[in-house]
Formats: C-alpha cells, sequence, structure tokens
C-alpha cells in the first residue's frame, strides 16, 4: 500500500504487526515469544552493523568525526547524567513507590535511555532521503555511542553490588572508557587485516570469497564481546579496513554477493527486530507508573535539545561549515531510541533491580514515542522547513577528478604553510598504504593500483577487434591504432547517433580507475619558514642602488616641473600671414639666438619653486656686450643671484630688473601668448632691434 508507506515509516509498521501477532498468539492462550538479550546482541544486531560499517561513506565520516565524537561522548554522558540525575529527584519526591529507587539505579537507566539506537536511526533516515551532512552525523553518532552505552551500563551495574563506591572506582571507571572504545577498534582493525590477507590467496577459490568477510567481521564481533569491549565499533572498524583490500582481491561477482548478501541480511535482521519489539510489547510485564514513564519521556526530549543546542554552539567556533538552526533541529529531533535500549534493560538482573519492570515500561514508551511520533512527523517537517535532501545521482567523474583535485591542492597549501591539517595526515596515510600496506595486502599487479593506459589498451583492442569482426577489412597492420582503422574504413554513422550504454559494473569500473589514478601531490620538503631563508648577499646591494635611481628620478621629474618655460601659442596660418604681413621685418629668423633670457637661481632652496628668480631675467646681448659662443649654445643660462647687502629691502629698493623693457620680458615669460589689449594700435607684436 504505497499511500500508507509514504505516510508511516516501515519500523512503525513493523511493530504494528508484532503487535498484532503477539496479541493474536496472546488471544489463542499461548505465551509469546519475548526479544531475548542473547538473541538480540549476538545474531540480529551484528548484519545491520556490518552493513553499516561495510558501505560507510568514509570521506564524509572522516571530515565530520570530530562533530560525531562530541556528540557521541559528551551528549551522551550528558543526557545519562541529566536524565539520571532528575530521574532521581523525580523518584524523592514522588511518594512512596518510588522511594526506594536509589541514584545508582536511576544513572543505570539513565545510560540505557540516552542512547540514540542506530536501527531506529537508519530505518527513518534511509526512508526520509535526509542531506548526507545530517545523515552522517546522528547515524554516525548513534554508532559511536555504543562505546559510552556499555561503559556506563557496566559501570552502574556493577557500582549496584559495590557497598560503598570510591573515588579509585570512578577514576578506573573513568579509564574504562578508552579500554573499552580503543580496545574494540584495534580488535577491529587486527581482523580487518587478517581478512584482507586471507583474500590475497582465494584467486582460486572464487566461491567462497565472500564467507571470509561475513567470518571476520563476526568474529571481531565476538571477540569484543567476550573482553566486554565494544562490539559495534569492532564490526564498524574491521568492515572499514577490510573494504579497500578486500574489493581490490576478490572478483566481481564476490563483490556482487557480498553487497546484496549484506543488505538482504540487514533488512531481515530490522524486520525481525521491530516485529519482536511489538510483541515482546503484549508478551512482557509492565508496571505502570504515570509519574515516572512521564517524567522519562518528557526529560528525555529536555536533554537531547539543551545537549545538541550548547554542543552545536561549541563546534560552531571550530566548524568552517556551520550547523544551521534548522540542521540542529535536525539532529535533535533525529535522536530516535530503539531496540538496544530494550535489550539493556531486558538484561537487568531482578535481584539487585527489582523494578526492571517498570523500566522497561518507560523504555517500551519512550521507544514508541520517538519512533511512532518523532519518526512520522520528521518527513513533513523537513518538507516543511525545507531542508536539503540527499543527492539521487552519483557525482559525475567531473566532480570526482576536481574534488581530488582540490584535496591535492590544499595538501599542498597545508605542506607550504606548514600546517598539520587533516589533508596533509590523509596524505601521510595514503603514501603510507601505497608504499607498505598495499603491497602486502592486495596480490599481484593490483597492488601497484590498475592502470589507467593499460586499461586504455584493453578498450582499444577489444574495439578494434569488434571492428574487424563487424566490417569487412582486409589485412589491418598489427600496430594500427583504432583511430586510424576508422580512418581506413569508416562506417556510415546513423542520422541520430546513440551513444553506447555502459552497464553499471563497467561505469563503476572506469569511475574507480580515474580515481584512483590521479596525479598525486609531490613528497612533502622542509616547511616554508622565512626565518630559516638563505639570505642573498646581493640583496642589500640591489635594493641601494634601486633606492638611489628612484630618488635621483624623482629629483630630475621636480627639476623638470619647475623649470619648464611655457612655450608660444601657435598661431593659425592666416593670423601668422596677417602679422607678417603688417610688419614683415619683426618676423625674420635671426641667424644667432641672441634673444635667449638669462633665469636666475636662488642656492637657498633649489629645488623649491619660489626659487626660481625672474626677476633677473634678460636677454643676452641688452647690455651692449657681444654674446659669446658659448651662451649661444646653452640656450637659458642659470646664474647665481647675488645675495643682497644687509639693511636693504628686497621689495622696496629698485634694481635693474624694475625697467619697463624687464617688465614686458617678465610678462611674456609668464604668459606669451598674445593679447589684443596689451599692444598698442600699430605697434608690432615684438618690436624690432630686441
Amino acid at each position: 500500500i504505497p499511500s500508507v508507506s509514504s505516510i508511516v515509516p516501515e519500523s512503525c509498521l513493523l511493530i504494528v504487526v508484532g503487535l498484532l501477532v503477539g496479541g493474536l498468539i496472546k488471544g489463542v492462550g499461548e505465551k509469546p515469544p519475548i526479544l531475548k538479550s542473547d538473541i538480540f546482541f549476538l545474531f540480529l544486531l551484528p548484519p545491520i552493523i556490518l552493513d553499516a560499517g561495510y558501505f560507510l561513506p568514509l570521506r564524509q565520516f572522516t571530515e565530520n568525526l570530530g562533530t560525531i565524537l562530541i556528540f557521541a561522548v559528551v551528549g551522551t554522558l550528558w543526557n545519562a547524567f541529566f536524565l539520571g540525575g532528575l530521574m532521581y529527584a523525580v523518584c524523592q519526591l514522588g511518594g512512596p513507590g518510588l522511594n526506594h529507587i536509589g541514584l545508582l539505579a536511576n544513572l543505570l537507566f539513565g545510560s540505557i535511555i540516552s542512547a540514540v539506537d542506530p536501527v531506529a536511526v537508519l530505518a527513518v533516515f534511509e526512508e526520509i532521503h535526509i542531506n548526507e551532512l545530517l545523515h552522517i552525523l546522528v547515524f554516525g553518532e548513534s554508532l559511536l555511542n555504543d562505546a559510552v552505552t556499555v561503559v556506563l551500563y557496566h559501570l552502574f551495574e556493577e557500582f549496584a553490588n559495590f557497598e560503598q563506591v570510591t573515588i579509585l572506582d570512578i577514576i578506573l571507571g573513568f579509564l574504562s572508557f578508552f579500554v573499552v572504545s580503543l580496545g574494540g577498534v584495534l580488535v577491529g582493525v587486527i581482523y580487518g587485516l587478517i581478512a584482507a590477507f586471507t583474500s590475497r590467496f582465494t584467486s582460486h577459490i572464487r566461491v567462497i570469497e565472500p564467507l571470509f568477510v561475513f567470518l571476520y567481521s563476526y568474529m571481531a564481533y565476538l571477540s569484543a564481546e567476550l573482553f566486554h569491549l565494544s562490539g559495534i565499533m569492532a564490526l564498524i572498524a574491521a568492515g572499514v579496513v577490510m573494504r579497500p583490500y578486500v574489493e581490490a582481491n576478490i572478483s566481481h561477482k564476490s563483490h556482487t554477493t557480498i553487497k546484496y548478501f549484506l543488505k538482504m541480511w540487514s533488512s531481515v535482521s530490522e524486520t525481525l527486530i521491530f516485529i519482536f519489539l511489538g510483541v515482546s510489547t503484549v508478551a512482557g510485564h509492565h508496571y505502570w507508573n504515570w509519574t515516572f514513564v512521564i517524567s522519562t519521556l518528557f526529560f528525555c526530549l529536555v536533554a537531547r535539545v539543551l545537549g545538541v543546542l550548547v554542543l552545536t554552539w561549541f563546534i560552531n567556533k571550530f566548524r568552517i561549515v556551520k550547523l544551521t538552526p534548522k540542521d540542529q533541529f535536525i539532529i535533535a529531533y533525529g535522536g530516535l531510541r530503539g531496540a538496544i535500549a530494550f535489550s539493556l534493560g531486558y538484561l537487568l538482573d531482578y535481584k539487585h533491580f527489582g523494578m526492571r519492570d517498570m523500566f522497561l515500561t518507560a523504555i517500551i514508551t519512550v521507544i514508541f514515542f520517538t519512533v511512532f511520533v518523532q519518526g512520522m512527523t520528521i518527513r513533513p517537517l523537513v518538507d516543511l522547513l525545507a531542508v536539503k535532501k540527499k543527492q539521487e545521482t552519483k557525482r559525475s567523474i567531473n566532480e570526482e577528478i576536481h574534488t581530488q583535485f582540490l584535496d591535492h591542492l590544499l595538501t599542498g597549501i597545508e605542506d607550504i604553510c606548514g600546517h598539520y591539517g587533516h589533508h596533509h595526515w590523509k596524505d601521510k596515510l595514503n603514501r603510507f598504504n601505497k608504499k607498505y600496506v598495499k603491497k602486502c595486502l592486495i596480490a599481484g599487479e593490483r597492488s601497484k593500483e590498475p592502470q589507467l593506459i593499460a586499461f586504455y589498451h584493453k578498450m582499444e583492442m577489444k574495439q578494434a577487434i569488434e571492428l574487424v569482426e563487424s566490417g569487412g577489412i582486409g589485412k589491418i597492420p598489427s600496430a594500427v591504432s583504432t583511430v586510424s582503422i576508422q580512418n581506413i574504413n569508416p562506417r556510415t554513422l546513423p542520422l541520430e547517433r546513440v551513444l553506447p550504454a555502459l552497464s553499471k559494473d563497467k561505469e563503476e569500473e572506469i569511475r574507480k580507475i580515474l580515481r584512483t589514478n590521479l596525479q598525486k601531490t609531490r613528497q612533502r620538503l622542509r616547511s616554508y619558514n622565512r626565518h630559516t631563508l638563505v639570505a642573498d648577499p646581493y640583496e642589500e646591494a640591489w635594493n641601494q642602488m634601486l633606492l638611489r635611481r628612484q630618488k635621483a628620478r624623482q629629483l630630475e621629474q621636480k627639476m623638470n616641473n619647475y623649470l619648464t618655460v611655457p612655450v608660444h601659442r601657435v598661431d593659425s596660418p592666416t593670423m601668422s600671414r596677417a602679422r607678417i604681413g603688417s610688419d614683415p621685418l619683426a618676423y625674420e629668423p635671426k641667424e644667432d639666438s641672441e634673444n635667449l633670457p638669462i633665469i636666475t637661481i636662488d642656492p637657498a632652496s633649489p629645488q623649491s619653486p619660489e626659487s626660481v628668480d625672474l626677476m633677473s631675467e634678460e636677454p643676452k646681448g641688452c647690455s651692449g656686450l657681444p654674446p659669446s659662443p658659448e651662451e649661444d649654445e646653452e640656450g637659458l643660462v642659470m646664474r647665481v643671484k647675488e645675495p643682497s647687502s644687509p639693511g636693504t629691502d628686497d621689495v622696496f629698493t629698485p634694481g635693474t630688473s624694475d625697467s619697463p623693457s624687464n617688465q614686458r620680458m617678465l610678462r611674456c615669460l609668464s604668459d606669451p601668448g598674445p593679447r589684443p589689449e596689451e599692444p598698442e594700435e600699430g605697434e608690432p607684436f615684438i618690436p624690432k632691434g630686441q
């Protein structure tokens, strides 16, 4: 029924089916089966986690690992202690039915109910197609908070048996978190490497290749659970580590088998888990307490919202891509609880926890509320808030090439700056992987990565064979490429040329080859540091020379500006003919340049415009002395102005330059253009004889 499944998530429908089946079994007088914790943790949970870990989007996961860890570790601890403390206060104030529940029991209950469930998150988020960032943040948190949940659960369970809890016990409990999480990762890495090494020698027995992936993954999970380590983190680490090496060794059919078998296995496990949840709800013993159940539900929501808001405010100080209020709402709203909480509650011992039935009732209520109410309303809320959806189409090869190019570029920038960012460490890890690990774990020439040129030759040969078989080509030289073959016997193309459809397997193979054969960045050399650069011995001399040249150029430019004499305005040809016609003798060309003026320079400040003294300018030859040949060649002659004697006034004392002819020369030098009002009527523009 598509109309129902588009509104109600599949997990909700499966729980309803479980409720109906449980009610039917109980109605005929039989006792319904209950989801036992051993069955859940040993058989139903591992396939879901292995599927999630083996096909984990590694790029988004590693880029957001810091944010995921903060939400998974700090957020889960906050939820557990906040909820446990408030529930202890409720139990103290809630009357006689709740007074006997102590602080440790409430903290244990808080640690069980605070963890986000990966099964419920997968079931809901896969259907709403949320964008990759939000999906990996919520799903990554649900995967990695398993270590915190396991530690807190076993810690408070052990503390409940103690008569007195000391500071040393608390410190050891804190250290056990690192042992559980890192120990689980280490176990997973070891089994992942063993699986990759085993797949190197399976080329002659392709049939059992998929078996090694399932076998070693399950061994990693069981080994981690055996030592009370995090089995979920061991499975994720094993899947992430083994995948690139196993896929390089196994055949394509084995890869397809692993992919679809994991999907089918996880889907069956998920279906059984939700159906058993419904059946167990009908079959289990319940103790309903309104105060406890409603308080649990309310404080779960409050703790989740407060934790996300505070942690996001802190995380956004360090993130380049900030988490918007819409993202924060989806992260807070997507904190679904599921079967892990129910199974942990079912594991509690009646001897130490007599209130187990009430705990289970509250846990089932929270699970139903989050799965039904939040799971059903998150899809319309995503549409209402216009949250970015997931890209349905695969990225093109062009996008992948540019993404890897930007990775290399950022690695190079970090390389130059000497900054050890995650691109730097990623590049180091890739180099180490290529140089050492791949040679040990990948068989044959594939350890050197499939070569793009070899693949091109293979396709070229295949195309040539097809061309020979299809066309009636005679003798073809052996070293002729497909391009020359087409030139020899070109085929007539149809009107509408249809591109050949590549199969998905071939397209994926081409993508993989292009992705792994892009140009790698250079080896990292010494970091750039301006203090360690070798000084150039000639650099100081060059700088001094450049400064001197610049100063000389500026001084020359200033002198040119100050000593430029305006030129005569060029008359039009008609005006020139009129002037020559009125007085031909005044415009005759002179054989000697005797009318050059003299400019006297004040030596006090030779660079200032006030130093040019035009009062002593006079034409050479006016004093009655014949001009010397040197003066004719020099043009404008600069003579030093004699300093005035003491007691004389430069302004009021008349000098030789106060004569009318000198004043007229001054006016000619300052504005040499002719003005009709200055010359008298009948007088030539320049008098004869001057």
